[in-house]
Order: structure tokens, then sequence, then C-alpha cells
């Protein structure tokens, strides 16, 4: 029996390890930060057309060497379905800033006459770039990571302010919005019952998208497939959370009304033909089961100068959480393998 419970012991150990690793004490520190007060929060003004606006960060831990940068998608999402992140990053010593993008959840939210000027790509990048100055981050430490709407906000920000970046992250979205609705229209959309596509593509032709049947049929015939693969009445809390405080009108007027394509301002976006210009180090996130086509998201790793893929086979749009451990083990692996650089 003891030679059993050594050589158990002896095959538990690195499992051990893992389990009771800690970041180091440096991770909890907060010198050279202004935030503590506020338990890392910050309220950043950032200056745009139509005045100044703030928008919300918070800072989860300290590690000099890497910040990364979470970029929520939408748009109008927020940042609470990053919340997973807590499970893995502290662990890694990764710090890890949220960021509620202007118009989503406890950044301000301007309405009215006149204020659709501010929902376009490129004010969204200027955004960014006041946020990393804000947080004093630049190309020693700075990752930006972006999920699919902050994926085109991540692409559209490197491709002109790459030289503050360190490192790159694009997860579950593809360079090109035409080559997306090719794909739902000639792959994900073949693959549903005819019957309820066409109920669903008649409410969509009548503008009924904010009828509750909409939803009813897309959560079983899309959203459990191609979403997040589990019954949505089982969805981590911080999912639903952040679906219920989606800004509804920044959603479809960027994204469109449709949830089986994209047709607003984001209708026309590609930067297939520019993606060979982002030379950071970077990582393409898929989903095996994505809305966005995973062979295509394949083909942009490969296109770009030190790119490299993550596929999760257990995957759909939020691999992060229907395919967790692929998702972080390759996060933090592409992280720690940037982080001494």
């Amino acid at each position: 029996m003891n030679k059993l419970a050594a050589l158990l012991a002896a095959l538990l150990l690195p499992f051990a390890a893992v389990a009771q690793s800690a970041p180091p004490a440096s991770y909890y520190s907060h010198a050279g930060h202004d935030d503590v007060l506020s338990g890392g929060v910050k309220m950043i003004p950032i200056t745009t057309p139509l005045g100044k606006f703030r928008v919300w960060t918070k800072r989860v831990g300290n590690n000099p060497k890497l910040a990364l940068l979470l970029l929520h998608g939408g748009p109008g999402m927020t940042h609470e379905y990053f919340e997973a992140f807590d499970s893995y990053l502290p662990a890694a010593g990764i710090e890890y800033i949220y960021y509620d993008q202007l118009g989503s959840a406890y950044s301000d939210q301007p309405k009215g006459p006149g204020t659709d000027v501010l929902w376009q790509t490129d004010r969204f990048v200027e955004e960014v770039e006041q946020v990393r100055q804000a947080l004093h981050l630049d190309r020693n430490n700075f990752c930006l990571l972006g999920h699919s709407w902050g994926g085109i906000l991540a692409m559209e920000y490197a491709l002109k302010y790459q030289q503050h970046l360190k490192c790159l992250v694009i997860s579950n979205m593809v360079d090109s919005i035409p080559e997306y609705n090719d794909y739902a229209q000639h792959v994900l959309e073949p693959a549903m019952d005819p019957k309820q596509l066409a109920e669903v593509k008649a409410m969509e032709a009548e503008h009924r998208t904010d009828d509750p049947r909409y939803m009813q049929i897309l959560t079983t015939m899309h959203y459990e497939k191609h979403v997040l693969r589990m019954p949505q009445a089982q969805w981590p809390e911080p999912v639903t959370r952040a679906f219920g405080h989606v800004n509804s009108h920044i959603y479809t007027l960027m994204q469109g009304p449709s949830e089986l394509g994209a047709s607003g301002v984001l209708e026309h976006w590609d930067r297939s033909k520019d993606l060979h210009r982002i030379t950071v180090p970077t990582l393409v996130i898929a989903g095996k089961f994505d809305t966005m086509d995973p062979d295509y998201m394949a083909q942009m790793a490969s296109k770009l100068p030190k790119g490299q893929l993550l596929l999760c086979p257990k995957g759909s749009h939020m691999s992060m959480y229907d395919d967790q451990q692929t998702y972080f083990a390759g996060l933090v692996k592409f992280l720690e393998s940037v982080e001494n650089r």
C-alpha cells in the first residue's frame, strides 16, 4: 500500500502544482497605477466629434511586460461576457483590462438626434487609441484582444496603430463581412430547417425582428448551434447578463437587424487584402462550429506574417465558454510566448 500511495503521489504531483499555481506577489502590486481606490476601475475621458464622453475600464492584475485590453463584440455588447477570463489569466500572471466601448454598459451612452455619427469604425479606433494612452500602454506591454465585432476593431486598430502593439488576438472574427455573409448564406442556412428558416426570413422582410417568435426560432436553430453550444437555459450568467445589457440601437445600426448576416454600417467592410500589413505576433482563434468560417480563419492566420491559428474543435462563436479549456490554454500559451520579447 505504501508503494501504491507513493506512486499515486508521484503521478498527481504535476497536477497539484498546476492547481496550486499562483501569480507572483508583484501581480497584486498597485505601484505605478492610480486606480487603487476604485479597485482597478478608471473612467477615461475621450474626445469625439460630438464633444467629450467617458468610457469605463477595469484593470485586473499588474504585469509591466503584458497587459491585455479586451474589446467586446456587438457592436453595443458589454465587457461582462469576458468574465470567464477571471478563471484563467490571473493564475498565469497576465494583466488584463475590461473595457466598455462608448455606448455600452458602464460607459456613457449618447442618445438622441445627431448621435449616430458616433457609431463608425474609424471613430471607435480613435477611442481605443485614447484609452491606450490613458492607461499608459505601449509596444513594451500592450496586447489587444478583439472578439467578434471587437475583432474588426482590433484589426482596424492594428492597421493604423500597430507601432504601439506588442501582440494581437483576433477571436472568432473574419477579415471580411461579405465573406461572413456568404458563409451564412451558403453553409449555415442550408443546414437549417427550411420551414423555420423561411419564417425567419419572412419576419426579416417584414421588419419584425423584434417579434419574440424571431428569437425563439433562432435560439434553437442558430444560437445553440453556432453562438454558444449549450442549451440557453444553461448559458453562464455573465453571458445572459451581457445579452441583457446590449445597446440594440448601436447593434442594429452597425450590424443590421438580421442574426444571419450583417447589413448595417459594416455590410461592406473588408480588410482581406490588407491583413498582411499586420506584422506583430497575432493569434487567430476559431471555433469549428462558429458563425464564421473556421477554414477561412485558418487562411487569415497564414496571411499574417507572424500569425498562428488556435482552432477550438468543440467551440462556436463564444469558444471561451463552449471549448473553454482549449481556448484559454492556447491563449495563455500565446501570451506567454510574447511576454518576454
